[in-house]
């Protein structure tokens, strides 16, 4: 078997000045964020010129936010229809359960919709949409993020795939 910080190197020690340069930063963002194996993100990154950081930042906030967001506490409590739900006796983590799944199936259509680009099923109608990555200032780097909706599941922060939600 390689020493995978062997072949790290290796692979490091292969690349011009500023490929090297775009692989060592890839790779204290992602650590930073985290990731203990981010390797094989950022050959993709540096070698296919595929925005795989802002993938990750993406699909990772999206779970934390609109998916595992209804588990922190009180996030129940301002849904009345909830409210009613518990007062007639209904388990928490049940109802819990039931909105991060329902969340999590409303951010992996609108991720499907996105990845689409625009209506095939309009015709007459030419307008359309990317997902596009952008710079630290905010503009466009011209590098879509595409098949969002294919890693939604990948990236739930609990490395369960999302297997809770459907228990």
């Amino acid at each position: 078997m390689s020493d995978p910080q062997q072949v790290w190197l290796e692979w490091l020690n292969s690349l011009d000045v500023p490929r090297k340069a775009a692989a060592e930063s890839l790779r204290a963002q992602f650590s930073a964020l985290g990731v203990t194996d981010p390797v094989d993100l950022i050959k993709s990154e540096v070698m296919e010129d595929l925005p795989q950081l802002a993938r990750f930042v993406l699909l990772r906030s999206l779970w934390h936010g609109a998916i595992d967001g209804w588990a922190d506490p009180g996030s129940l409590d301002q849904l009345p229809a909830a409210q009613r739900l518990l007062a007639a006796g209904s388990d928490r983590e049940d109802l819990v359960r039931l909105v991060r799944a329902v969340a999590y199936e409303a951010v992996f259509a609108t991720l499907d919709e996105l990845d689409a680009g625009g209506d095939v099923n309009v015709s007459g109608v030419e307008a359309g949409w990317v997902v596009m990555e952008s710079g630290e200032d905010g503009s466009p780097t011209g590098r879509a993020l595409s098949g969002l909706h294919e890693d939604l599941l990948t990236m739930d922060p609990s490395g369960r795939d999302g297997a809770d939600l459907w228990q």
